[in-house]
């Protein structure tokens, strides 16, 4: 009498479990917001809320908070290289030139958001931007004029207490509505303004509050 042997089945190995990242452990204490993800850390300790009056880094971020609008900053972040690639490394003068052949390639490109009133909204405002420089000499005194060319320090105690938009960002958002910017609205130039330094939004206690 023959025996056949049991053929077992093959035991499917499970994927490791992604841990979840914990922040980093160097005893600083840091805005809430930041505390998910690696790359949301890093932008928190060497840039967010510093001063920036470079133009063509105000431009970068004037571009990038714009595609943000309706999306998490932390996509924008993760898709920052690929920004600046497509977009010349956010040369303004080369990005106002950009014709529909450049503007098709930008839509096909998924490195980016491809959406199209955002990448139409960016060529536009490179324009305008440029339009600006020659009016006031350059695009950093005129977004710093709106808060006297100083930083705002806010005191706050809990990620709650910070304003989507202000009675400042609400100014500067009309002001460059007149101008001819696209995707320009108060929450965006609030973010902005977040970004560059012109407010300075960290939590009370955390490292990187100054003032």
């Amino acid at each position: 009498m023959s025996t056949k042997k049991k053929i077992k089945a093959p035991v499917k190995k499970k994927p490791p479990v992604k841990k979840k990242y914990a922040g980093p452990n160097d005893g600083k204490t840091r805005c809430a917001w930041c505390l998910g993800d690696p790359i949301y850390v890093s932008y928190h300790d060497n840039e967010w809320g510093q001063a920036v009056h470079d133009d063509k880094l105000l431009f970068e971020f004037l571009v990038l908070e714009s595609f943000q609008a309706g999306l998490s900053w932390l996509t924008i972040l993760r898709k920052r290289e690929n920004f600046r690639k497509a977009f010349a490394n956010f040369d303004v003068k080369k990005v106002a030139k950009f014709d529909k052949k450049k503007f098709d390639e930008l839509m096909q490109d998924a490195g980016i958001v491809r959406n199209r009133l955002k990448i139409e909204a960016a060529i536009n405002n490179a324009a305008r931007f440029m339009e600006i420089q020659n009016e006031f000499g350059s695009f950093d005194k005129y977004v710093w004029s709106f808060v006297g060319g100083r930083p705002l320090v806010n005191r706050l105690k809990s990620m709650s207490e910070i304003k989507a938009k202000t009675d400042i960002s609400d100014a500067m958002s009309k002001d460059m509505g007149s101008r001819g910017f696209k995707f320009r609205g108060s929450t965006i130039c609030y973010a902005f303004m977040q970004a560059v330094g012109m407010v300075n939004d960290h939590i009370d206690g955390c490292w990187k509050k100054k003032g």
